[in-house]
């Protein structure tokens, strides 16, 4: 099973726009309607639509996820992306999203 994004309100909108076209089932926050959410909020909401949610905010998301895993919480993975083009975020998340299942990335942190 391919993997589901859910791109957090600080990533470009262009992103979900490039990994659509090929494919990928990417819903963005400005598409879901959930915007002004905190963090742990739009987390809430990935996991009850079982995506793994890309954003910026590292230091914020890190903690939380924190959380998580000392309460052995599931979700469907964090994937955290240094500010970069939207062409290149959209290259490295292509990267993960054609080598690794939505089953792999269950419970997982990563970084772009």
């Amino acid at each position: 099973m391919f993997i589901r994004l859910y791109l957090d309100e600080d990533v470009n909108v262009l992103i979900a726009d490039l990994l659509n076209a090929r494919g990928f089932d990417t819903l963005t926050v400005r598409d879901a309607g959930q915007f002004q959410l905190s963090d742990a909020e739009q987390l809430t909401y990935a996991i009850n639509q079982q995506r793994a949610l890309v954003s910026h905010n590292r230091s914020d998301f890190e903690a939380l996820i924190q959380t998580y895993f000392d309460a052995e919480r599931k979700h469907y993975s964090v994937i955290l992306a240094v500010r970069r083009s939207p062409q290149e975020i959209a290259r490295r998340l292509l990267a993960i999203l054609n080598q690794v299942t939505a089953d792999e990335m269950e419970n997982q942190v990563r970084s772009i």
